[in-house]
């Protein structure tokens, strides 16, 4: 049963510009430009009107663009909860411009020494990662750290919570690894390491939504009978000022947003593609948790249920329940 006919989450791209080169990932390559301020102001206003609550502003690296702190600014004041990932290079330098802007500020962390880290992430970022913290803490925020978990980092997690989350009071939120496209992901964690990574998260101060689990031990997203509504729950807009659907990583189509992202949302041609989330050949087996997290969000079923109590855990963590209504 649906429970949330309208999309909650907007996954805006920045750019595709980072300034790290992670293994694991392939966004790096890509040849992009920064989106404008101008186009960010409309498509928040539209964005509000379908009813979106959360607005990720990503990338690349989203410290990457100059005018993120005006972006946060114009979203605070709609009253959206908004969320940054960042792998800390950058950090610093802007730690003052951001201060209460971001809700959720992610700072990526895969390893708890610099060598382990720096070559999964392929320049050195360990130090400022653990030099943002200090600097956020000092303002006021409540970072977290984000672990990205493959099998070759596993032994990581428990040095990191020790070592890192514990240590600073941070929430440790692990990310278990996916595979999309032909990027080599370093393959997906098998079932010892899935029941493993449940029963760590069940300590105190560490996130892990419990369905990535369920999904990943049944096969992840099935066609005949899919889980994912991606494309529903979910909008994503590129550093072209384009929709993309129904999913950046599938990213089938685009359109042009020309300053009307509500009408073109929902156009016939739009509304036709969103009815074949999940049905996709090429959705057969998909686990992506950024499309995942909203999909188990927007319909009652049995991951509904099996997200609800870790889902419920972080927002109590971090306080941002109350913005959810």
């Amino acid at each position: 049963m649906r429970l949330i006919s309208h999309p909650i989450l907007c996954n805006y791209y920045l750019t595709y510009r980072c300034n790290a080169t992670c293994s694991f990932c392939d966004i790096w390559e890509k040849p992009s430009p920064f989106v404008k301020l101008e186009n960010v102001e409309k498509n928040l206003s539209d964005l509000k009107k379908l009813g979106v609550k959360v607005i990720d502003f990503t990338g690349g690296e989203p410290l990457l663009h100059p005018q993120l702190a005006d972006f946060l600014e114009i979203a605070k004041q709609k009253k959206f909860i908004t969320t940054v990932t960042t792998n800390g290079i950058r950090y610093p330098k802007l730690a003052e411009k951001l201060k209460g802007k971001i809700d959720m500020l992610h700072f990526s962390l895969d390893a708890a020494d610099a060598k382990t880290h720096d070559q999964m992430r392929g320049v050195k970022c360990f130090d400022k990662v653990i030099e943002s913290i200090e600097i956020a803490k000092s303002l006021g925020e409540r970072p977290d750290i984000l672990c990205t978990v493959f099998e070759e980092n596993f032994e990581e997690i428990e040095k990191i919570y020790k070592t890192i989350t514990l240590k600073n009071k941070l929430v440790l939120i692990l990310n278990p690894v996916f595979e999309y496209n032909s990027v080599d992901t370093l393959g997906n964690l098998n079932r010892q390491y899935l029941q493993n990574l449940l029963t760590f998260s069940k300590q105190k101060l560490v996130y892990l939504n419990e369905a990535f689990i369920d999904l990943r031990l049944e096969g992840g997203n099935h066609t005949e009978k899919p889980i994912c509504r991606a494309a529903s729950s979910t909008l994503v807009i590129s550093p072209e000022n384009k929709l993309v659907l129904p999913c950046y990583h599938l990213g089938k189509e685009e359109f042009n947003i020309n300053d009307n992202l509500y009408q073109l949302y929902n156009s016939e041609k739009v509304q036709q593609l969103i009815e074949q989330e999940g049905r996709i050949k090429e959705c057969e087996g998909c686990t992506i948790n950024c499309y995942m997290q909203p999909s188990f969000a927007v319909e009652i079923n049995r991951f509904f249920w099996k997200a609800l109590p870790s889902t419920l855990k972080y927002n109590f963590m971090k306080g941002t329940w109350k913005q959810l209504f």
